[in-house]
């Protein structure tokens, strides 16, 4: 299993919540407007023990003022009703905009990142990220910082009026006050521990998810659906266990709370009932004083609360804050050189050595040089791990080597933006990536600008307008996940139209019929042909046909080169290129 970006990073504490702010600042009209509404509801919430008192004292010994004071006491709670209701819809469309921009900005930097940390990373988990954790954070921008802040004011507002309505029964109250805070305290770092590794074992269990849903033929094809869906089980079971911990974390410090908040109010209750009675306090300015002490003990105790939502917020955010902090391998230099134009297409790799992060004591390319002239068609044969792919991915920037240089058109690709490269190669893998998208914008993802025309006559070239004509919606049907409404030879048709019309200067086929029947592999071949014309073009081959069509076949083994020539050349010196084709051709 692969290891988590976050698995050596450091426990994320409440300041990691920070990170949300420069993101609430782009919404500043909708965050002072909630502001407005809270400050609002707040004074509308400590006005209400006002109003009780004036019911009762007034209104009940002097029936001419009772219907003012109940009008009064209405008046008031809908001033609380409106006032409540705009603040629930700015602060809950705040954190939707909030956590929007967040999951935009994640999702934009997980792309930018190298194809390194995507080697390392499993996508369910970086989607997870992407998911779960960011939804906390929305819980917390939409309504945990809404009730935190509303609940600071009442509480402390409360506070005041409790020494403004009776001194001596508010010190009773404040006593209650530190004892609440206590188990907040206490009980915080348990929280943040066990809910950092509850978001943790959530994402163990999306990953899973997310391989096997991707592999669900082989699944099937195996009938191991009874072993994936215990697998998924024992994931779902360990997520749950650990929930359960922070969960029971949670509902002690909720229950300690509560318990010295009401523990208090009820003794200042005891004491204010003895007051009433012997006429030292009204009964109008006891009610009050309970309210204003519900309304502070409730307050603390929603605290509480959110204390605990903020310790789970705060692991999320500390998990998306390690993802942020990633920084790619592979970026443009500060002033990047331009390609010449027109490009001619002229590669050349310079005594390139290059190991692979993941294993480091093993080389992929060991002083590999090669040239390859504009136009010219070049097959690269050799073993599996002979370092093929490798010299892809190299001139496609997925990497850059430990030592050598690469140029194209005698420029080193390291003083090129990668984007800017790439523009000018286009790639035709084994396993072409087909989206859930029309066929048509399958195609077109080769050059987003084009046109209709343009779209279909790159499907003619590559003989796939016949088969998308007859489909029910022709070119605007939906292909499914991975193309799963096409054969494998229709896949790899679309992506040969693809790449056609990008139309690019330098071509890069990765054993593009590697996987096909007879029939297939001759309309993918001769579409391939099309493809290549007038192009300089890289093959990855096991087939006969692709390599002797080529203009010089390099052999490849253990990364290096170990021979070149024609076919007829390498046959005739007898080495491993007669070898693999006595085994794989001639057979």
């Amino acid at each position: 299993m692969s290891e988590t970006p976050a698995s050596n990073k450091p426990k994320p504490r409440l300041g990691t919540l920070r990170a949300l702010w420069p993101f609430v600042m782009r919404q500043r009209g909708l965050f002072i407007a909630w502001l407005f509404a809270l400050a609002v509801a707040s004074a509308a919430t400590l006005s209400l023990p006002l109003a009780v008192r004036r019911m009762i004292d007034q209104g009940f010994s002097n029936g001419s003022n009772i219907d003012r004071a109940f009008l009064f006491l209405f008046a008031v709670a809908l001033v609380l009703a409106l006032a409540s209701a705009s603040r629930f819809y700015f602060v809950s469309l705040l954190g939707e905009r909030v956590v929007a921009d967040l999951r935009n900005k994640l999702y934009s930097h997980l792309v930018g990142l190298d194809a390194g940390f995507h080697d390392r990373n499993r996508s369910g988990e970086l989607i997870s990220r992407l998911t779960a954790d960011a939804e906390l954070l929305r819980s917390v921008v939409g309504s945990s910082m809404s009730v935190a802040l509303r609940s600071t004011v009442t509480a402390a507002g409360s506070l005041v009026m409790l020494f403004v309505t009776q001194p001596r029964l508010a010190s009773y109250a404040l006593v209650g006050i530190p004892l609440a805070v206590l188990p907040i305290v206490i009980g915080g770092r348990r929280i943040q521990k066990v809910a950092r590794a509850s978001q943790d074992r959530v994402a163990d269990a999306n990953a899973l998810a997310t391989e096997t849903l991707g592999a669900v033929r082989t699944v099937q094809a195996h009938a191991r659906e009874p072993y994936e869906r215990g697998r998924f089980g024992d994931a779902v079971a360990v997520a749950v266990e650990t929930a359960r911990k922070r969960i029971r974390a949670q509902a002690w410090v909720t229950a300690g709370a509560i318990t010295l908040i009401f523990g208090a109010i009820t003794l200042v209750l005891w004491s204010g009932a003895h007051d009433v009675i012997s006429g030292r306090m009204s009964a109008g300015t006891l009610g009050q004083f309970v309210l204003y002490a519900l309304i502070g003990g409730g307050s603390v105790g929603a605290l509480a609360e959110v204390w605990n939502d903020l310790q789970r917020a705060a692991g999320g955010m500390g998990r998306i804050n390690d993802l942020l902090q990633e920084t790619p391998a592979i970026v443009a230099p500060a002033a990047p050189r331009a390609l010449p134009q027109p490009l001619h297409g002229e590669l050349r790799f310079d005594d390139v050595t290059f190991h692979y992060p993941m294993r480091p004591d093993l080389p992929a390319l060991q002083a590999f040089s090669l040239q390859v002239r504009p136009g010219e068609t070049i097959a690269l044969v050799g073993p599996s791990g002979a370092g093929k792919s490798t010299v892809f991915s190299l001139l496609l920037r997925f990497h850059d080597p430990q030592a050598g240089t690469i140029t194209v058109d005698n420029v080193d690709i390291r003083e090129l933006d990668p984007s800017a490269l790439r523009e000018h190669i286009a790639l035709v893998p084994q396993s072409p990536t087909i989206f859930a998208a029309s066929a048509r914008d399958n195609i077109r993802y080769g050059r987003l600008q084009a046109d209709d025309a343009a779209v279909e006559a790159a499907a003619r070239s590559a003989e796939a307008h016949e088969f998308l004509s007859l489909l029910p919606d022709g070119y605007d049907e939906q292909l499914g996940e991975r193309g799963a409404r096409l054969s494998g030879g229709q896949q790899q048709r679309v992506a040969i139209a693809r790449a056609l019309l990008k139309d690019a200067p330098i071509l890069l086929l990765d054993e593009a019929t590697s996987a096909l029947d007879a029939q297939s592999e001759r309309a993918v071949q001769h579409a391939l042909e099309n493809l290549m014309q007038g192009r300089t073009t890289l093959v990855i081959a096991h087939r006969l046909a692709t390599v002797l069509k080529a203009d010089r076949i390099v052999v490849m083994d253990q990364g290096r080169i170990v021979d070149q020539g024609t076919h007829a050349e390498l046959i005739a010196r007898n080495g491993l290129y007669a070898e693999l084709a006595r085994l794989q051709f001639i057979d």
